[in-house]
Formats: C-alpha cells, sequence, structure tokens
C-alpha cells in the first residue's frame, strides 16, 4: 500500500480518446513497421535488486599511488557491416524530446541524451567498468604531467547528407560550439579544458587532420574529461559538419544536421516526433531497422496503450506498468542496476559572489532553507540547516522505493556515489522520523509551517515526476505547503543555469565517473548549478579537480561529500535501476551504446527483428 494521500498524487489514465488518438497518429504518420514475426510468447521474469549497494568494479589503481599515465589504446575492430538490409520501423516512446535542434551551440537537455542515441557520437564510449572505449577518437595519449594530451580521431567517418570525411577541423569546432552555446551542463568546463574561454590556462592545436594536442597549465583528471567526451546522458558530445554549418548556416544546419552516428535525420515536429532513417554501411554498426522513431507522449498510459497495441517497440516505462508490460504476449523486460540517482536540489544557497564577481541576484534568505549569514559557524547558518535536515528525515524514501520502484532500487541519501557505495561515508543515511521533523522546524522557528515551489525535472527518468509528488506529500504532512509547479525541463534549465530560480527541484542524473563530477555543479565556474554555492565548496572541488593522484581524488571527494551532507545543502532520494521493456517485434538482446547512462533505453543500432 501507498502511504495515505499518495497514490492521489500519481498520474492518472488518460482518457481513451487520445490514446485512440496516439494509435492513430502512429499510422497517420506512415509508420513502415513490418508485420510482427512469430516470437516466443514467454516474458523473461525480472526480480528487483537487493536494496544493498551491488557488488563495485574494483578501482584499477592502488590507492596511495600516482595514476599511471595512460597509454594509447588500441583502435576498435570495426564491427562488420551487417549483411541484412535494415528494414522496418523501430518506434521508441519517451516522455519529452522538444524541439529537433542537432547543432552543438543550439542543443539543451533533455534533448541531449536524445541526440546522443541517434545522430551523434562523442569522442569516447563507457564501458560498464566506467572507463573510457573508443568510438571518434581512437586513442588519447596524456603527458605523464597530465598538463597535454594527444587525440587521434578515427580515418574515414562519413558526415550524413553528402558532407563528406570528418575532420579534426570538425572535431574542434563542434567542441567550441558546444562552449560557445553554454547549453552543455560541462559547457565551462569544457571550454576551460580546450581553451576557447581565452584565460590563457589551455589551448588547442590542430596537427593535421586526424590529430590535435590540448596543452594546460594544470593537470586534468580523466574521469572530468571522460564525461564531457562520452556519448551518454544529458552531458554528451557529438560533431557535425563545419562545412554544412558555414554553407547553411547554423539555423537551417541545426534542424537538418550532418552528423556521424548510426541514424540520419529525415522529419521532426516538435511536440510530436523525431524521424531518423538508417546510415547504411556505417562505420561502427549498420542499424537493423530502416527507420527509427522518437514520439513524444507525455502520459505513461498512453505509452503503455501504444506498447499493447504494438504501435511501440520501445518506451520508457515507469516501475508500477511492469507487470501491465509483462501481460503483453512476446513482450520482455531487461533490467539493469544503477539506472540513475534522483536527488533533491535546494536552490536559493547563493552564498558568495558570481563567477564575475558580482552578488547573486536571487539570494533570497526570506526562504527559510537559505541563511543570512554565509559563516557556517554562524546561528543564522545553523537554523537554516537544521531546516533542510528537517524536509529529509520527513521523507519516507524506503517507501518510495518500494512503492513508485516497485523495489527496482535502493534507498540513498547523498547524491553522485551510485556506483561507488564502497567507498562512501556509512552514515550518510536520513532516518524517517516526521515527528521528530515537526519537532526541528519548530525549534527553528517555523511551527507554523511555511510555503515553497517543488518543481520536478522532467527529463526522462522512472518515477521522476511521481516521486517528487510524493516528497511533497511528505513535507504537507510536517505543515509545509507545496506549490508543485510542472513545466518542460527546457523551460526551467535556463533559470538554473542564470542562478534565477528559487525553490526545490527533483533531479535524476545518472553514473558519475568519479563523485567530483557531480560536485562540479556546485562551483560558481560550472555552467549548469544545483542551486548551491559557497567559496568554501569552490575552493576545495577546485582543489580536488587538480590531483592526479587516485587516493588525493577519493580523499578530496570524501571531505567535499561530509560537508554537503553535514550541512544539508543538498540531498538523494533513491537509486533506481533500469527497465527496458522489448516488444514482441524485437529482439529484447541488445545491448547499450554507452553504459554511463543506463536510465533510458539507448543503442538502437544494435536492435534486431525477432
Amino acid at each position: 500500500m501507498l502511504i495515505p494521500g499518495l497514490r492521489s498524487l500519481l498520474v492518472n489514465h488518460i482518457p481513451r480518446a487520445i490514446v485512440l488518438l496516439f494509435v492513430a497518429l502512429l499510422f497517420a504518420c506512415g509508420s513502415s513497421a513490418t508485420a510482427t514475426p512469430g516470437a516466443d510468447t514467454s516474458s523473461t521474469s525480472i526480480t528487483p535488486t537487493a536494496k544493498t549497494a551491488a557488488e563495485p568494479t574494483p578501482v584499477p589503481t592502488t590507492a596511495g599511488e600516482a595514476v599511471a599515465r595512460p597509454t594509447p589504446l588500441p583502435e576498435a575492430t570495426r564491427a562488420p557491416v551487417t549483411e541484412v538490409k535494415p528494414a522496418g520501423a523501430l518506434n521508441h516512446g519517451v516522455a519529452e524530446t522538444g524541439i529537433f535542434q542537432g547543432h552543438p551551440s543550439e542543443v539543451s537537455s533533455p534533448r541531449i541524451q536524445y541526440m546522443s542515441s541517434s545522430i551523434g557520437e562523442g569522442l569516447v564510449t563507457i564501458g560498464q567498468d566506467l572507463l573510457p572505449n573508443p568510438m571518434i577518437a581512437t586513442s588519447w595519449d596524456i603527458s605523464e604531467d597530465f598538463l597535454t594530451w594527444t587525440w587521434t580521431i578515427r580515418p574515414g567517418v562519413q558526415f550524413h547528407k553528402g558532407y563528406g570525411e570528418m575532420t579534426t577541423e570538425d572535431v574542434v569546432y563542434s567542441m567550441e560550439q558546444f562552449y560557445i552555446g553554454a547549453k552543455l551542463a560541462r559547457a565551462g568546463i569544457l571550454g576551460d579544458y580546450y581553451g576557447f574561454n581565452d584565460t590563457g590556462n589551455s589551448k588547442t592545436e590542430i596537427i593535421d587532420d586526424l590529430t590535435y594536442k590540448v596543452t594546460n597549465t594544470k593537470p586534468w583528471v580523466p574521469a572530468t574529461v571522460n564525461e564531457f567526451s562520452r556519448n551518454a546522458a544529458g552531458v554528451s558530445v557529438w560533431i557535425v559538419s563545419k562545412k554544412q554549418s558555414e554553407e547553411i548556416g547554423i539555423e537551417a544546419a541545426s534542424v537538418d544536421i550532418a552528423s556521424t552516428g548510426p541514424w540520419e535525420v529525415v522529419e521532426h515536429q516538435s511536440g510530436s516526433f523525431w524521424k531518423f532513417k538508417a546510415v547504411e554501411d556505417h562505420w561502427r554498426q549498420t542499424p537493423y531497422f530502416a527507420e527509427l522513431n522518437y514520439w513524444t507522449i507525455p502520459e505513461e498510459s498512453a505509452r503503455v496503450a501504444g506498447f499493447q497495441t504494438g504501435n511501440l517497440d520501445i518506451f520508457t516505462m515507469a516501475f508500477d506498468s511492469l507487470q501491465t508490460v509483462e501481460a503483453v504476449e512476446g513482450a520482455t523486460v531487461t533490467g539493469w542496476p544503477n539506472g540513475g540517482q534522483a536527488g533533491l536540489n535546494f536552490y536559493g544557497q547563493y552564498y558568495g559572489k558570481m563567477k564575475d564577481g558580482s552578488d547573486y541576484p536571487a539570494y533570497n534568505c526570506a526562504q527559510p532553507w537559505v541563511s543570512c549569514d554565509m559563516d557556517i559557524e554562524s546561528e543564522e547558518w545553523a537554523k537554516a540547516v537544521q531546516v533542510r535536515k528537517a524536509m529529509n528525515i520527513a521523507i519516507d524514501r524506503q517507501t518510495i522505493v518500494d512503492e513508485l520502484l516497485s523495489g527496482f532500487g535502493r534507498v540513498q541519501s547523498v547524491r553522485d556515489w551510485m556506483g561507488h557505495d564502497h567507498r562512501q561515508n556509512p552514515d550518510w543515511n536520513y532516518e524517517y522520523d516526521p515527528e521528530l521533523a515537526k519537532q526541528m522546524l519548530e525549534e527553528a522557528g517555523y511551527g507554523d509551517g511555511f510555503e515553497i515551489t517543488l518543481t520536478p525535472a522532467i527529463r526522462g527518468a522512472p518515477a521522476e515526476v511521481e516521486s517528487c509528488h510524493a516528497v511533497a506529500n511528505y513535507w504537507e504532512k510536517i505543515g509545509i505547503t507545496v506549490k508543485i509547479q510542472n513545466l518542460p525541463y527546457a523551460t526551467l534549465r535556463p533559470e538554473l543555469i542564470s542562478r534565477q530560480y528559487n525553490g526545490i527541484t527533483c533531479l535524476t542524473v545518472s553514473s558519475r565517473l568519479s563523485p567530483i563530477i557531480g560536485a562540479s555543479n556546485y562551483t560558481t565556474d560550472s555552467t549548469y548549478s544545483y542551486g548551491t554555492h559557497h567559496p568554501w565548496l569552490d575552493e576545495h572541488i577546485w582543489d580536488t579537480q587538480k590531483q592526479v593522484e587516485q587516493s588525493k581524488i577519493e580523499a578530496g571527494e570524501l571531505e567535499i561529500y561530509n560537508f554537503i551532507w553535514d550541512n544539508s545543502m543538498a540531498a538523494s532520494l533513491y537509486v533506481h535501476d533500469g527497465l527496458w521493456p522489448a516488444g514482441p517485434r524485437i529482439d529484447p538482446d541488445w545491448r547499450p551504446t554507452d553504459f554511463s547512462d543506463m536510465k533510458a533505453p539507448s543503442g538502437f543500432e544494435y536492435v534486431k527483428h525477432r
């Protein structure tokens, strides 16, 4: 049973007429789906993961030991081109795609993750061990002092739409456009690495068509560079044709982008669909399906209906739909551990100065969770900490995992440590205690409660909206009046980047290659912001980002997140598994392109007909 009043907060089933309208739309748009083949009628039975952390992959370096200088990685063997000509249409249902804009200077989340799983390819792809593997880059040689990176890219990679072979000029152009657009969450950090920000810290030199060199004045932790060079999640990069943008302009190129992935964009309609065609003789993998469609379907019930009728082959699925999905004849569901980690960002903690030295215009310490004194030893600071801790212990995380995730996950109190559980502080655990939470609010001077705005950051993660509504329900029970703000993430995100938002967001993120990567969202120089900034965080995060010894990196991460925990500056709710439903027309045995983001399906070029 859900807690009293919680079930009414969940997304209701939409009227049958809307479902029928969606089904009609699929056919009206000319789906080229092939006839359903004879399929295995049994569904795969999956069980929830244990609530304890999964056994982690061993860290490849010994604590206290300097990180060995990486040697150039061998070029990945090219997958043989499939002999079967692509056929049929693969239909994927998602909550929101947004406007199709594929140019690096224009694209923003959640569209980034959908671009990277279709038209785009990163420099690297992340394996199950969270280490990088070659993709567009075949090797990257790092000097012993971690200051010079020499990148070699893959020869013979062709752009879509006849724009010829990719070169390093296209790679550097694309990276610079991600920085200029400032919409990628790591745009500022990427720009600092490549030297696009003109601070003199770094410079990028093109050596030849297949080689470029980045020279820095400070060492870079490889995990940080790998994260903004990868092919998954809301932090992804891809290469576009510089020639296309110069010939027809960025705006025109963006809606018909020429990139290098196994899928080429054909047609799109905002708020409805994105349509792609298979790239035949693709260097990595020619898709088995001739067409890929991303359908924007905000309502879970409509996505489920589309799957039940066979009009969707794959969709982003809420956990409480599992039994319904498994009842579909021939359907299977594949479970992946560590699909994502959901947390709470307490915006308004804008302490100190912005990166240009000015005051934060949105700083407002009238909000109970924000201190009027940035001195962490002050009485005002302690009062705000007490409010945030009360709000955290008012949440029954285990019930959320059991009811909204159907047990497919585990409780987490501090975000960014999914997959690194073996070295986190075991004290990081908010015990559910609503009576103590009420008492703490009263002691802080808020016995009559207060009002807050709570906004779900809708990015396609399971239960991201439902769990946010559950949090609101728990806070209402201790006297806090919650205003739920529902709006597209593309509308919300600019406020977060500009540090203008005041309130609390529910945000689900993917695996961190190292926790320090998540910590970068708390620094003043980060493009994206978790709404919490303080000079102490800047100093210690920047210091840890410069370390190259694994033991020093890990010690810095622990110190930073102990500070975040002690001061309850941000929080987590849970870790969820990734559940990928596969309809009866497709072979459920396919693997993702990148393992750093498993919350939603990817690797569609590897999906075969059943």
